[in-house]
């Protein structure tokens, strides 16, 4: 599933897992790194996100020891919780359909 807000697609599954990355591993360097992203490309995803939401879904923290990192708002926390659950639903109610197009898939 995507949420468009334009002609960019402000949710999606990339920017869900990018999101469970940096919950996972506290920072969006470390989450890019454990998907094989580039630092700069999960930064844009995460801004474009940020940009797209009333309220953002992660926050920076800057400096320190370790350079800081970035964590989930409970904005993000939600968006997480709620995209899986619509997921989970879907392909509980749509297993035929999926099924059918399963089998369309070359073996």
């Amino acid at each position: 599933m995507r949420i468009t807000q334009g002609d960019t697609i402000a949710l999606g599954p990339g920017k869900v897992a990018l999101l469970e990355a940096v919950r996972e591993h506290g920072s969006i360097s470390a989450a890019a790194r454990s998907m094989n992203m580039s630092y700069r490309r999960a930064w844009l995803l995460m801004d474009e996100l940020n940009r797209a939401l009333a309220s953002p879904a992660t926050v920076s923290e800057h400096g320190g020891q370790s350079g800081g990192g970035s964590v989930l708002t409970p904005v993000g926390e939600a968006i997480i919780r709620l995209y899986r659950s619509i997921e989970a639903q879907a392909a509980t109610v749509c297993a035929p359909e999926i099924d059918a197009l399963t089998r369309l898939i070359k073996r």
